[in-house]
Order: structure tokens, then sequence, then C-alpha cells
């Protein structure tokens, strides 16, 4: 199992540094013990209720690009407190992350109410999901009714035989993830949705691909 530890402490007093080294070192031996591979180890020191923290973001960039499991912390109040910790447990869900909580001996449990709380987030974001994806479907409908044709697009086409280059809308993937600022998970069901069946690593690879091109193509 592919492990990130997160520890995190509130101010920055002499006998929080130690207890952020005390939490490394303790989830560490609980990742040895139990034979997990650590893909990184993030520790700051910034307020629970505080969502923009830079640990935060550098924990769910590397789960947005590289294969984990599990996020490990000491406990619950380590990953946030109130609708931060609500917030955070989503997204991490969102990328079929767990969290575990060295608290626990194992899967963090959310109380009856974060749990609810957690599912009406949920129901209300798939809806908005169908219903952007709905949009896309009529607006793709409609330009193929105008002349559009996605298959002129392949860029592969009279290439020798192979692995052929999935086709899907690149500039929407772009769109999707610079303005709506979706995860690529997240795009990546939308491109299903619309029938293209790629995967989330696929999606990220031509993101990158694409905005390295328009990078240089500005600077020559």
């Amino acid at each position: 199992m592919k492990v990130i530890i997160y520890c995190r402490v509130s101010t920055e007093k002499e006998a929080q540094v130690s207890s952020l080294q005390r939490q490394q070192q303790e989830l560490t031996d609980m990742c040895l013990s139990r034979n997990w591979e650590i893909v990184e180890i993030v520790s700051e020191q910034a307020s629970g209720y505080d969502i923009d923290r830079d640990g935060v973001f550098q924990l769910l960039q590397t789960i947005a690009s590289a294969e984990v499991d599990v996020l490990l912390v000491q406990d619950e109040t380590r990953l946030g407190r109130g609708n931060t910790k609500i917030a955070l447990f989503h997204q991490l869900k969102k990328h079929d992350v767990d969290v575990y909580a060295l608290a626990e001996n194992g899967e963090m449990q959310l109380s009856e109410s974060d749990a609810m709380v957690l599912q009406i987030v949920g129901i209300v974001e798939e809806y908005q999901r169908k219903i952007h994806n709905m949009k896309i479907k009529r607006g793709m409908h409609k330009a193929m009714e105008e002349g559009y044709a996605p298959g002129n697009n392949l860029s592969n086409q009279g290439m020798a035989p192979g692995r052929s280059r999935k086709d899907f809308p690149i500039e929407e993937v772009v769109r999707l993830r610079d303005q709506n600022k979706l995860t690529f998970h997240d795009i990546a069901v939308t491109m299903r949705g619309l029938g293209h069946d790629v995967s989330k690593a696929t999606v990220h690879r031509r993101y990158r691909e694409s905005t390295s091109l328009e990078n240089q193509t500005e600077n020559r």
C-alpha cells in the first residue's frame, strides 16, 4: 500500500516542533511495521481551521499525479478542524484515497454528523457534474450538426499500425482544469460521460503536453 504521511502542529513554539518530529517518527514506524510504501512525508505548522496551507496543496498535488492509496495522520484534528476537515476529506475521497489515523490504528471514522455532511456534499457535486456533462454533450451534438467532425482531428491518421492515440477534446480538458479548477480525476469522468474512454493518467499526460506546447509557442 502506498502512503502519504501528513503531520501538522499549529504554532512555532519549540515544544510544538518536537511534537511535529514525534508525529513523523510514529507514523513512519507504523508504515514500516505494516510494510507500507511511503510516497511522501509532508510536515507543516499551520492552523487546522485554515485550508490555505502549503502542505495541504502539496499533498493534493502529489495525490493528483501519483498512485496513492492512503493518507496517514496522527488523528483527525491533524487533517483539519471544522469545515476545513470536511472539505479536505471530500477531496481525498474524490481521489479514492482513504484516511488512516494512528490514534484509531486504522481507517479514520467520521462522526455521524460529519459523515452526513460529506454525503450531502457528494450528492450535490454529483448532480452539478451531471448538469455540466449534459451541457457539454448538448454543445458537442450541436457542433456536429453544424458540420464538426471529431475524426478529422486525429493526429495519427496515416501512421503505421500500433497502439492508437486516444482522441478527445483536449481544449475542453484545458478549460476544465484552468478555468473550472477540476481535478484530473473529475475531468476523466467528464470525458467518459462524453463517450471518451480515458483514464486520469491519460488526461494528465495530454494536459501537460498541451500546456507545454502552448508555452513553447508563446516563447518563440
